[in-house]
């Protein structure tokens, strides 16, 4: 599947942003897709932690278990999703001029052949682009509110 990448500037500096952000078990606030995170970890931030996040995308449904790779405060969260979805995400935010952020989110996902193979990833690599465009719009919503 390609990669998907959304992006939206918030008027906001980074770290008001990061911190909407830095709480994972938040993220069901602003993913429209994501039910319900449970941590399957003693951590709840930082590189390490794992959790399982009840997603839906229409009919969909499917757990994606996810563990952090990457934790760099106010500029940088990357996940591994290791359950029957697999790949990677990235959370980046940029700082722009006038205290505004760029955030730009990226996944590089494999799914299984019972997803529809090459013509389902295609279709699900777009609707999950809207999704997350969406997504972004709330967060920015958010944030700035």
């Amino acid at each position: 599947m390609p990669a998907i990448r959304v992006a939206v500037t918030i008027d906001a500096p980074r770290r008001v942003v990061w911190r909407a952000i830095e709480d994972i078990g938040s993220h069901v606030e602003w993913m429209a897709d994501a039910e319900a995170i449970r941590f399957t970890s003693a951590r709840r931030r930082g590189v390490g932690t794992t959790f399982d996040c009840d997603t839906r995308v229409g009919p969909f449904r499917l757990v994606d278990r996810m563990e952090v790779t990457e934790w760099r405060p106010g500029r940088a969260m990357g996940v591994a999703h290791v359950g029957v979805v697999t790949g990677r995400g990235r959370f980046t935010l940029r700082s722009l001029p006038g205290g505004r952020t760029r955030f730009t989110w990226r996944e590089d996902l494999s799914f299984p052949w019972w997803f529809g193979g090459a013509l389902g990833a295609v279709l699900g690599g777009e609707v999950l682009r809207l999704i997350w465009a969406r997504n972004l719009r709330n967060l920015k919503r958010l944030v700035e509110g």
